[in-house]
């Protein structure tokens, strides 16, 4: 919120009865309210926009723009921040230099590790930042009460407490069950973020007809989870917006913006996220900028591309009084760049003070200060055995289900197959790239483990694992063998959580991962090149998954179609019911 000195200041500026603090002449001003590029001169007072037409305005710095193009930054729409496995203080360094300015977060994987004290234990630098980061208030902490367990919760009181916060936009994403089933708690989370005139996002992952309505009468606003161009058009024609995603996993675009270009499809209620992305990722691919050139690539025109990813997400988050345009009153977040068929950014400024030169990033990292109960998340009372991923049967063979992975999306298919029992023990068949799939409760309540199978890793001997399964965020591991796996998830314990690679017993690579089991306060080049080396190594194991420890965190995921893994065993996720690992 602008005070009122603040604001009769800016008004004064405006007049001419203030000096601006910056002036930046000499760009070709992106407006997206009215899709035009002209000259322009961007005026700034106390961080925000006064006008960008501002040629004869006195100031106290002024900077020659180069006869660059001027365009507002960039908004993610949707993210989890622990995803990114960099702290939000250190995101700077990868978000900045690619133009994004506004994260959208849903910060629902450290609420269910730690619950609403590690929700604030994230958030504790937010003034601090050089990128805006607003909430969308997690809805579903746990996602799957009753099939998984988790560390934290967020009732009712805590979500509608935070859903006051000044830096909260939306009620984050529910997933259908919640609503289809009518469940009280949920409904009324919705009418506490509508009564205070804040949107509802969705999660609608495989809905459609009579439940997609039912789902749109429930109060949600749009959805993520689009795989293609059919499933986004049945979205906008209930009038729900739909945020594109492109993250490590989730390779959505493509599918959905060639059909956007071919029939023409009304683009103001489509807009960018990323959800899930690696940092490594974000440093080679890029970000919200890599969604916009692609989009152009695609067909659309850069208007339409940077519109959805500004002024669209901006309106349809109810803060475009703030973010989304070079408009007067909103914060002076600005992109300079030499091309909008390709936009690269040069220079970035955040709240009027630069903060990317010739592409790098110039600004100070706040220190950190998380609590030390944070880093002590990861307590095993069982899985650092070979017997405990035991899956018994007392025939040869045994027909059970499979989580057969998709290529490129978090959705799965749900198989059967045939596997030989020895020792009256199911192994996993390596020939096929069957592996064995366990989920360990990481919380220190029960010593629960879930037991399954996996398709699609390619991993020819030894286990991967991970302490990031979303969203209840227990251990997750595959593996070809049970003693390579309780290797895995022991060294998780030692390390408190993060990424770890096991060969024939020993320890090939590991990333730890120690606020919560899902972040490191390790510098973000440190991050990326420690990622990289265990990748290599899984890829020289015979793996073939360009983000296996992406994948992995998914597999877990018991809202997402058509199986789901957690501590208490094997989801199918439409049913929400847990299921045997055997076929009947």
């Amino acid at each position: 919120m602008i005070s009122l000195a603040k604001r009769k200041d800016l008004i004064r500026a405006a007049l001419g009865e203030l000096p601006l603090d910056l002036r930046v002449d000499n760009v070709q001003v992106v407006n997206v309210y009215n899709s035009t590029v002209e000259p322009g001169s961007i005026g700034v007072k106390d961080g925000r926009i006064v006008t960008p037409y501002a040629g004869d305005y006195q100031a106290v710095q002024v900077l020659d723009g180069g006869d660059r193009y001027a365009l507002p930054g960039f908004i993610d729409t949707h993210v989890h921040l622990d995803s990114t496995l960099v702290i939000p203080e250190n995101l700077s360094q990868l978000l900045l230099p690619r133009g994004t300015t506004v994260m959208l977060a849903d910060p629902m994987e450290i609420a269910n590790v730690a619950g609403l004290a590690g929700f604030k234990a994230l958030l504790h630098s937010l003034d601090k930042l050089d990128y805006h980061i607003f909430l969308e208030v997690s809805s579903r902490v746990p996602t799957a009460p009753g099939l998984e367990t988790t560390g934290g919760e967020l009732d009712l009181r805590a979500v509608s407490e935070i859903l006051t916060w000044p830096e909260a936009v939306s009620l984050g994403e529910l997933d259908p069950s919640k609503v289809l089933e009518m469940r009280d708690e949920y409904l009324l989370k919705i009418e506490a973020a509508q009564r205070l005139g804040k949107i509802c996002n969705g999660h609608a992952v495989g809905r459609v007809g009579k439940e997609l309505v039912a789902y749109a009468c429930g109060g949600l606003t749009d959805d993520h989870e689009c795989v293609d161009y059919q499933e986004a058009l049945t979205r906008l024609r209930l009038g729900m917006a739909v945020l594109i995603r492109e993250g490590s996993t989730e390779r959505n675009l493509d599918l959905i913006l060639e059909g956007v270009v071919r029939e023409g499809t009304y683009s103001q209620h489509l807009m960018f996220c990323t959800d899930d992305k690696h940092p490594d990722e974000i440093l080679e691919e890029g970000h919200i900028d890599f969604m916009v050139n692609r989009a152009i690539e695609l067909g659309l025109t850069p208007m339409q591309a940077i519109q959805m990813a500004t002024i669209n997400a901006a309106k349809h988050f109810r803060i475009e009084h703030l973010v989304g345009s070079l408009s007067p009153g909103r914060w002076a977040d600005i992109i300079l760049a030499d091309d909008l068929e390709n936009i690269r950014p040069d220079q970035v400024f955040f709240k009027g003070r630069q903060v990317v030169a010739g592409g790098k990033y110039i600004g100070k990292l706040p220190r950190p200060e998380y609590p030390d109960w944070l880093f002590k998340t990861v307590k095993l009372t069982r899985g650092d055995q070979a017997e405990d991923f035991e899956l018994p049967h007392d025939q040869d063979q045994a027909r059970v289900w499979v989580i057969d992975l998709y290529p490129d999306q978090i959705i799965n298919t749900k198989r059967q197959a045939i596997l030989n029992v020895i020792d009256g023990r199911v192994i996993p068949d390596i020939e096929n790239d069957i592996l064995k799939l366990a989920v360990v409760e990481r919380h220190g309540k029960n010593g629960n483990i879930g037991i399954s199978f996996v398709k699609g890793f390619g991993l020819k001997n030894g286990a991967l694992a991970s302490s990031i399964a979303h969203d209840h965020h227990n251990i997750i591991v595959a593996g070809s063998n049970d003693s390579d796996m309780a290797v895995c998830a022991s060294e998780l314990e030692k390390m408190q959580g993060g990424f770890v690679i096991v060969s024939q017993g020993e320890v090939l690579g590991r990333l730890p991962l120690p606020i919560g089991g899902l972040l490191s306060e390790e510098p973000v080049d440190r991050i990326i090149a420690n990622l990289g080396e265990i990748n290599h190594i899984y890829h020289e194991l015979g793996g073939t998954l360009p983000a296996p420890f992406m994948t992995l965190s998914f597999i877990g995921l018991p809202t997402v179609p058509d199986l789901g893994m957690t501590d208490k065993g094997l989801v199918d996720v439409f049913g929400h019911k847990l299921i045997s690992s055997f076929v009947d």
